[in-house]
């Protein structure tokens, strides 16, 4: 009786997620098949992964309470964040496609006027950081996504503290889950009692309600950092050490990041302030702007994707990108799992004769993303794509340059939580110098990588390619 009782109500379950995923546009016909295949093959588990994750939705009111805050920022700053001529009197006409559709997804257009520096390293990022930090007269804004009582977590959270005790405005917004340890130890409270305004993103302090209404996975992934209007940083590094110790046998995490100047820091800052009223309900006040470029500066704009902007904007940014190139893209990233639509472009733009160069860590933290990432090897090979696997340490640095002309940096990754799941943030610039240099730097990570052909993929085993593309087939709900 009791054992009829309980496949009844699978049964019940399981028709009332079957309908919903039937009903859901914003699905794709893999993510559903992978849904199906969870809640038919796996009683009960199954029907629980998809309460839990099955949902990539904030709710209603998190969504009403973003467009509200565009909307005030739009109100109060809209000459800070571009407009539609920019793309065509900045941008070069092969490029203007995918400058106009990063533009429709928050409102940020390219801007003139703008500097960039490389970082040598985590190291001279570190060093600058917080040269800017003790430099700073007004404010100072950081958002990181994971944020570890380590050398660099210390050293930036005591930098924050000297410019809240001198009478600095000091904003600082960590993760949730990516900064739980950090948030629960002493130097969370120790900057806290220094006068730093703090701020967490996603907090676990109602897990129940979460878990009913939205998913416990939907996480803040930006970094950003912005000095009195005038310096921003934008790059995948956390504020953590590069021997990440809380993943260490991967280490070490290989980072990049570049200093700017001019008026893409206001697009930042506006976006880091999105994120802070998000996070807070506080409506900030003071939020300095100061607009002003640089004579020889170059055209730029900030792109900042989550769960609260329209589905697809990342991928079909990454698409529109890809799309644009004539000769040349090198991309970097630690995480590969492109739906169909990068996936095409990517091998579209091979196909017609661009040199289409993938740069992926050999060893990565994730064996999911791994197994996954390897199953669209064959196709990308077949096309023409070279994929390059970085040995030394887990290549962390996420980059895009096209025809030594664009590039794109920022948090995003190529997978399907960059593509649904977390607010990501990332820079779109047109410079042939600034280019070069992140250029460069994904060619120096080429002597320190083995590069994989489509002959080793065929020599791998049958068990290994029914894995990776299992593993790719139910991907869209892991």
């Amino acid at each position: 009786m009791i054992l009829t009782a309980l496949l009844v109500l699978h049964g019940l379950i399981v028709l009332s997620f079957t309908v919903r995923i039937l009903l859901r546009e914003d699905l794709s016909p893999p993510a559903r098949l992978a849904w199906f295949i969870a809640l038919f093959l796996l009683p009960f588990f199954g029907s629980a992964v998809y309460f839990l994750f099955g949902e990539v939705d904030l709710g209603h009111r998190a969504r009403k309470r973003h467009h509200a805050i565009f909307d005030l920022i739009r109100t109060r700053a809209a000459r800070y964040m571009g407009d539609e001529d920019g793309v065509e009197t900045l941008i070069h006409s092969d490029y203007r496609p995918a400058f106009a559709y990063a533009a429709s997804i928050n409102g940020f257009y390219p801007v003139p006027g703008n500097r960039a520096q490389l970082m040598a390293d985590s190291s001279d990022y570190l060093d600058r950081l917080i040269a800017d930090i003790d430099a700073a007269q007004h404010h100072v804004h950081i958002l990181s996504y994971i944020w570890l009582e380590d050398y660099t977590g210390r050293a930036i959270g005591r930098a924050l503290m000297r410019a809240a005790r001198r009478g600095v405005t000091c904003r600082a917004i960590a993760d949730g889950l990516g900064a739980r340890l950090m948030i629960k130890g002493p130097l969370w409270q120790e900057m806290k009692d220094a006068g730093v305004n703090l701020a967490i993103a996603f907090p676990f302090s109602n897990v129940l309600r979460t878990m009913a209404t939205s998913r416990i996975d939907l996480r803040n992934h930006r970094k950003i950092a912005v000095i009195d209007g005038l310096v921003t940083y934008c790059g995948s590094q956390n504020t953590a050490d590069p021997e990440f110790r809380i993943k260490a046998r991967y280490a070490p995490w290989v980072d990049i990041v570049l200093r700017f100047t001019g008026p893409v820091v206001d697009q930042n800052q506006l976006l880091f302030a999105s994120d802070w009223m998000q996070a807070t309900g506080e409506v900030l006040e003071d939020v300095q702007l100061i607009g002003a470029p640089h004579p020889d500066g170059f055209a730029a704009q900030v792109i900042g994707d989550g769960p609260t902007e329209r589905h697809g904007a990342t991928p079909q940014l990454f698409s529109s990108l890809i799309g644009c190139a004539r000769r040349e893209m090198v991309l970097t990233t630690p995480y590969f799992v492109p739906d169909t639509t990068v996936l095409e472009s990517l091998i579209a733009a091979a196909l017609r004769g661009v040199r289409v160069v993938l740069i992926f860590p050999r060893r990565n933290d994730s064996w999911i993303v791994a197994a996954a990432s390897h199953s669209y090897y064959h196709r990308l090979l077949e096309a023409g794509c070279e994929i390059f696997e970085f040995c030394d340490g887990l290549l962390h640095a996420k980059t895009l340059t096209i025809d030594g002309c664009i590039s794109l940096i920022g948090s995003s990754n190529l997978d399907l939580r960059s593509f649904d799941l977390n607010y990501e943030n990332n820079i779109l610039l047109q410079d042939p110098e600034v280019t070069r240099m992140i250029h460069d730097r994904q060619q120096s990570y080429l002597p320190e990588s083995r590069q994989v052909t489509l002959e080793d993929v065929l020599r791998w085993p049958h068990w290994r390619r029914a894995w990776n593309n299992m593993v790719a087939t139910i991907g869209p709900i892991l």
